[in-house]
């Protein structure tokens, strides 16, 4: 994966997706740092301009999806359901505009909970049994597989998205 930062074509990340072991719900607890796997995804880039860290997975019905880096640079959890994810979906041109993150920059505080705000269940998705991450109040569900032991591949099944985003986890 380190030799597609610069990105990859989605077929051929979706082939590699589907040759990787099934995550294990159980392994997955920690903290772990996110980075976007670019494959010319609408939402390529736009979660780390504004500054994302990763997730935390606490417990199977205790999860952070979202976790942002505060003003002193910490990781903080942040409620998915208060950001605009239809929009971001259908325009997300406009989140990468200098003034648009400083508004979020601005309003992100604002946006922090202390309260889990998804969970991890196994589902079949592409006939591998493998650990998913369910949001509480979004259309979206992430599918983990294990590309190490300290290495996950998600794919971001978003309603409305016509192709998968790739990220990539890496245990902190």
């Amino acid at each position: 994966m380190d030799e597609h930062r610069d990105g990859a074509h989605p077929d051929d990340v979706l082939a590699y997706f589907d040759s990787l072991p099934a995550a294990v719900a159980e392994e997955m607890v920690g903290r772990w740092r996110g980075s976007g796997l670019p494959t010319g995804s609408p939402l390529d880039g736009l979660l780390e301009s504004c500054g994302w860290y990763g997730k935390e997975f606490l417990d199977a019905e205790s999860v952070h999806p979202l976790l942002f880096l505060d003003r002193a640079g910490r990781p903080r959890p942040v409620d998915p359901a208060l950001l605009p994810v239809g929009l971001l979906r259908d325009h997300a041109g406009l989140a990468r505009w200098p003034m648009a993150r400083a508004a979020f920059g601005g309003v992100r505080p604002l946006l922090h909970t202390k309260r889990p705000k998804a969970r991890l269940r196994v589902m079949e998705h592409r006939g591998v049994a493998t650990a998913v991450m369910v949001y509480d109040t979004l259309p979206i569900i992430d599918v983990f597989r294990r590309a190490g032991p300290d290495t996950l591949l998600g794919l971001m099944d978003l309603r409305g998205l016509p192709q998968p985003f790739f990220f990539v986890l890496r245990r902190d």
